[in-house]
């Protein structure tokens, strides 16, 4: 009778060990999956960013438990992240994101900027340039890597034609920015 008890506790303990873990992190079935559900907190999160941060990382803690491979999601979560200065929290979301969402340069722009601010310069600039293999010619990038030449004072025989470019097609204080900076450069 006794064997019998250890038996059936052992199998109890063995099926205990196999379960699949919860969380938003664990890994997901298709089946388990909502995207839908997912992309419209997503959404919801997205539109609360700067006007409701908590709000914000609650709904989007919500899609990704809903579905883990949103990349939108994490991205945002990112941002929400970057925005409160939480810049280690912030750069693993944005690593999630650049997985999760190979062929958009979002994720590698908003890297760059974390690692920015954090004062890693040459890996923040490897980031904006990672996003223009992905988009080349994108704004946000060429801005972003831009910025971080110009305040490492790093010479790059591309920071001329990025400050052209922005100065071109820069809004107002981008704009006004590379045009100054072009024009303090020899």
């Amino acid at each position: 009778m006794r064997s019998s008890w250890i038996a059936l506790a052992f199998v109890a303990v063995m099926a205990s060990c196999t379960s699949t873990p919860t969380g938003p992190y664990a890994p997901m079935t298709e089946v388990a999956r909502s995207t839908s559900r997912a992309e419209n907190l997503n959404r919801e999160g997205a539109d609360l960013i700067a006007s409701d941060p908590a709000k914000a990382e609650e709904l989007l803690r919500e899609a990704l438990t809903a579905d883990l491979y949103l990349g939108p999601a994490h991205n945002n979560l990112g941002v929400v992240f970057l925005n409160a200065g939480k810049l280690y929290e912030a750069a693993n979301e944005f690593e999630w994101a650049r997985k999760l969402m190979p062929g958009h340069p979002d994720p590698r722009v908003n890297l760059g900027i974390c690692l920015d601010r954090a004062g890693r310069v040459e890996d923040a600039i490897e980031s904006f340039d990672a996003a223009l293999q992905v988009s080349p010619g994108y704004l946000p990038a060429i801005e972003g890597a831009a910025l971080a030449m110009v305040r490492a004072s790093r010479d790059d025989e591309r920071l001329a034609g990025w400050l052209d470019e922005i100065a071109m097609r820069g809004d107002g204080l981008w704009n006004q920015w590379a045009r100054r900076q072009r024009a303090s450069r020899p």
